[in-house]
């Protein structure tokens, strides 16, 4: 027998398509790129370098297994489509064509649109597509980032019938996206990095910290060999490298021991526990008076950031996992993490955007944020599905808090 449910990952997406004003019953995704400007906006993508080997070795196969190749940008506009040409002129449709837009917010629940929102590989099969018209196609999607930054570059995708819908296609399209990525990296490694303005590169190293939904971050070392390593941190040395990437300019050991430690702490102690990241990283990348990183550093929380102060509220919101290093207590980490989520709510509080308001209501974070439900209630209008969902989280709200 069949099961009547839904996956988690379906839901939320079929939640923020209804939020957004996705239409089920629309045919065709909206075209952003005229015929006109793609080809200049393709020559330009880092993705044009790839796309020829993309295309002879998973095009070749979408071709022969009646279904269809797609590469989008990290806007979800589709760049790049190719297939057997019987299946193009199906696709054609639905709109999935060059030039396309198939975000979330204009199209509904589709594999590329949440791959490019989940930052992970994704398939989406038949019914679980938002729009009915798309319903009758399956299709497999995976992130393709920049080797070096970690930066989303865009989203391959394979589309077609029934006969995509088996373990095989989901690993070759991963296979595909981590040979796109590998050819980047050799890319950089043959031509050199571009230099990036006003941050210091002295051991030649990059770094890129993630914190953002997790308990103990993720660091990756790139030292231009083009084979980056990754290392899951201690909780506290996560703390001791994420206060240390927020200080550019370093900080002496006593003020990072006032940002480390909710009670006073012997110098002794502060100085075993950088002893041991010291013999974790080495003295090339960690520095000491101040304490800072000798590195080019990017991380997850700076990049929301920097999107709010950029006024880009949905790609803010795309790169928030969940609050920073959430079980932490460090002082310093928590001036963080309150930092960093007051100006994302108050950012997705002032768009008046549904959709960004339903995704932080549906998060653990953002679920009993009673204000949030408010603004989405008013947000979504009076002859919006979603009504009766949102006043039953208020009524549920009311009750708990009297």
């Amino acid at each position: 027998m069949a099961s009547e449910g839904m996956r988690a990952e379906v839901a939320d997406s079929w939640h923020r398509s209804a939020a957004a004003g996705v239409c089920a019953d629309e045919p065709q995704a909206p075209i952003t790129l005229s015929e006109d400007s793609l080809r200049d906006f393709r020559e330009a993508h880092p993705l044009a370098h790839v796309f020829p080997l993309l295309d002879d070795v998973l095009g070749q196969a979408a071709r022969d297994c009646d279904a269809v190749m797609a590469v989008s940008d990290a806007s979800a506009q589709l760049l790049w489509v190719c297939g057997h040409p019987q299946v193009l002129r199906r696709a054609e449709s639905i709109g999935f064509v060059e030039g396309a837009n198939w975000d979330e917010r204009f199209v509904g629940t589709n594999a590329p649109g949440m791959a490019l929102r989940l930052g992970e590989s994704v398939s989406v099969i038949g019914s679980e597509h938002f729009r009915r018209s798309v319903q009758r196609w399956s299709c497999a999607a995976a992130p393709i980032h920049d080797p070096t930054t970690g930066q989303l570059l865009g989203v391959l995708d394979v589309t077609g019938g029934d006969n995509i819908v088996v373990p095989q296609t989901m690993a070759m399209v991963r296979a595909a996206a981590r040979m796109a990525e590998t050819e980047l990296a050799h890319r950089k490694l043959t031509t050199g990095p571009a230099p990036v303005p006003g941050v210091r590169r002295d051991s030649g190293l990059a770094v890129v910290l993630e914190g953002l939904g997790r308990n103990d971050a993720l660091l990756t070392i790139d030292d231009g060999s083009g084979s980056p390593s990754t290392i899951r941190l201690s909780p506290r040395h996560s703390e001791i490298l994420l206060l240390l990437a927020s200080a550019r300019r370093g900080l002496s050991g006593d003020e990072l021991a006032v940002l480390l430690y909710e009670e006073d702490s012997s110098a002794s102690t502060l100085r075993a526990e950088l002893n041991r990241l010291r013999n974790l990283l080495g003295d090339q990348l960690l520095a000491s008076r101040p304490y800072r990183l000798v590195a080019e550093v990017a991380a997850d929380w700076l990049a929301v950031e920097a999107r709010l102060a950029a006024g880009d509220v949905v790609g803010a919101m795309r790169l928030h996992r969940g609050p920073l290093l959430p079980r932490s207590t460090a002082p310093g980490i928590v001036r963080l993490r309150e930092g960093v989520e007051m100006s994302l709510r108050s950012a997705v509080m002032g768009s008046g955007v549904p959709d960004l308001m339903s995704t932080w209501t549906r998060s653990s974070w953002g679920a009993d944020d009673y204000e949030m439900w408010q603004a989405q209630r008013s947000a979504v209008g009076v002859g919006s599905p979603l009504l009766p969902l949102i006043d039953g989280q208020i009524a549920r709200l009311d009750r708990e808090l009297g």
